[in-house]
């Protein structure tokens, strides 16, 4: 069981099934009954899909695995499993993942099966490998799972909640796995990935880094412009936003005047429990509202009852 969780990344997989519930939980019709076939169908397109791709990906990278410390000692790297199995494991959960997204919709059906080809087509085989910028397009693939969840319910996503949803994934990415690359740089040298801080050096990378971590709290602190904004909003989202610019402004000092020992894993930890929290809070804030206007509805009826 391990080697299954190892080989088909199940910590990420978690991380894609929350996401997408999230959008899946912000497109539902407020009175609509809630069909828990349409619940499992979506939750199994998600992670058969994922975890299919994450294997089929492994495979592809097992000879620069090899080469990287950090990664050298995953199921296929390391031999335990074969890139042969690896690729069957993967083609499967991935045909059983798109049996399962059509049974939902025929967008989400789309959706899916363009996030793999992007994930492991462009991303995996040409951008990570040549371009120091891969993780801008590689954003891509890593935010449509919110989308996935949310075309579940209401197939056209290009609106403006789906849009705002899609955007925090995506600006999210960059300084989640920038600040990784500072930490592995050494790694990511020896297996001949050039990420921005090999490229172009550690203090560009900081530069850009900044950019979007100010572009994504600055997103999230527009959310009433674009989907529910309620008491989680003010008491989650807006204080969270300023615990994730302290953060990087201290990795930042930290990497700048080269601590032995780096503020990256607080910023890293902040930053990933920040997405939560953002994707979360309208959520909440959508339902909680609709359940205080059916609450004050239900009281407007007792009293004129009552007169």
């Amino acid at each position: 069981m391990r080697l299954f969780f190892d080989l088909t990344k199940s910590g990420i997989v978690v991380f894609v099934l929350v996401t997408g519930a999230a959008g899946y939980a912000m497109s539902h019709g407020l009175q609509t009954d809630w069909e828990i076939g349409h619940i499992l169908a979506t939750l199994a397109a998600l992670y058969f899909l994922s975890a299919g791709s994450f294997a089929i990906n492994q495979a592809q990278e097992a000879t620069i695995d090899a080469r990287m410390p950090r990664t050298a000692k995953r199921p296929v790297p390391s031999g335990r499993i074969s890139v042969a199995q690896a690729y069957i494991l993967g083609f499967g959960f991935v045909f059983i993942g798109a049996c399962a997204a059509l049974l939902v919709n025929t967008s989400v059906l789309a959706i899916g099966l363009g996030t793999v080809f992007l994930y492991n087509g462009p991303y995996t085989m040409w951008w990570k490998r040549k371009w120091a910028f891969g993780a801008v397009p590689g954003a891509i693939p890593g935010g449509a799972s919110v989308l996935l969840g949310y075309a579940a319910n209401q197939p056209m996503i290009w609106m403006p909640e789906p849009i705002y949803l899609f955007l925090l994934m995506f600006l999210w990415q960059m300084p989640h796995f920038w600040c990784l690359a500072i930490r592995f740089r050494e790694d990511y040298a020896a297996g001949g990935i050039p990420v921005l801080p090999v490229r172009l050096g550690t203090e560009r990378t900081l530069f850009h880094m900044a950019l979007y971590v100010f572009a994504y709290v600055a997103t999230a602190a527009a959310a009433p412009y674009f989907t529910s904004a309620r008491w989680a909003y003010i008491f989650l989202v807006l204080p969270l936003s300023f615990i994730v610019v302290w953060q990087f402004m201290r990795f930042y000092k930290s990497v700048v005047e080269k601590h032995e020992k780096t503020k990256w894993l607080p910023f890293f930890l902040w930053t990933n429990l920040s997405i939560l929290i953002f994707l979360a809070a309208p959520v909440v804030d959508r339902w909680v509202g609709y359940a205080l206007m059916i609450n004050d509805l239900a009281n407007a009826s007792l009293g004129g009852g009552e007169m």
